[in-house]
C-alpha cells in the first residue's frame, strides 16, 4: 500500500512539473507536493520548472543545468545563476546554501563581471550555510563543510572542504553508491 501511495504522489509530481520527464527515486515527495502546490497555485517561484521550496530565491533558472536532484527544494537556498550553474548528478543541497555565479564591478557596482559558471560535480554535498562564489569549480565527490565560503576551485574530487575561505580540510574514498543509485 506505501509502495503504491509514493508512485501515485510521484505521478502527481510529474503531472505538476511536467518539465521533469522523470521524478528521481530520492526525492522527499510530501515536500515536494507541498511545494509544487505552492509554485503552481500561490505562483511562489513559478519560473522555475522543477520544485523548489517556498522560501528560496532562484536567479535566471534557464541558466541552470541540474543533475537528479531539485536545487533549491531546501529552505532558503539563494541560487544567482546569471553567469551558469551546473550541478552534477546526486549533489545534495543544503539549507540556506547560497550559490553565486555573478560578482559587482568593484569599480561600478551597477555593472556585473562576466566570469565562468559554477561547476559542482556528482555525488557532491554542500552542507548548511555554505556560500560558493562566481567561476568555482567542485570535483566529483567533494564534502562543502557548513558555513563555509568557497572562493576557489577544488576539481580533484575525494574530499572534504570548510573554513573561510575554503581549503582542504580531508582528502576521502571515492563516493560508494547504494543499489537504487547505481541503477539510475
Amino acid at each position: 500500500m506505501k509502495k503504491i501511495i509514493k508512485i501515485i504522489l510521484r505521478q502527481l509530481c510529474l503531472l505538476m512539473f511536467p518539465e521533469l520527464k522523470t521524478a528521481p527515486e530520492n526525492i522527499p515527495i510530501l515536500t515536494t507536493l507541498k511545494c509544487a502546490v505552492i509554485q503552481k497555485i500561490f505562483r511562489v517561484n513559478a519560473h522555475v520548472p522543477w520544485p523548489v521550496h517556498w522560501t528560496s530565491q532562484i536567479r535566471q533558472p534557464s541558466k541552470i543545468k541540474r543533475g537528479t536532484r531539485f536545487p533549491g527544494l531546501s529552505l532558503n537556498c539563494y541560487i544567482d545563476a546569471r553567469n551558469g550553474v551546473l550541478i552534477g548528478k546526486n549533489t545534495w543541497i543544503g539549507p540556506r546554501v547560497s550559490l553565486i555565479s555573478m560578482n559587482h564591478d568593484i569599480e561600478n557596482f551597477n555593472n556585473y563581471i562576466k566570469n565562468t559558471p559554477i561547476i559542482v560535480g556528482d555525488n557532491c554535498w554542500i552542507a548548511t550555510n555554505a556560500t560558493i562564489l562566481p567561476g568555482v569549480e567542485l570535483g566529483d565527490h567533494t564534502i562543502v563543510a557548513a558555513g563555509a565560503v568557497v572562493n576557489k576551485s577544488f576539481p580533484k574530487g575525494n574530499q572534504i572542504i570548510g573554513g573561510v575561505p575554503a581549503k582542504l580540510i580531508q582528502e576521502i574514498n571515492p563516493y560508494n553508491p547504494t543499489e537504487e543509485e547505481e541503477q539510475v
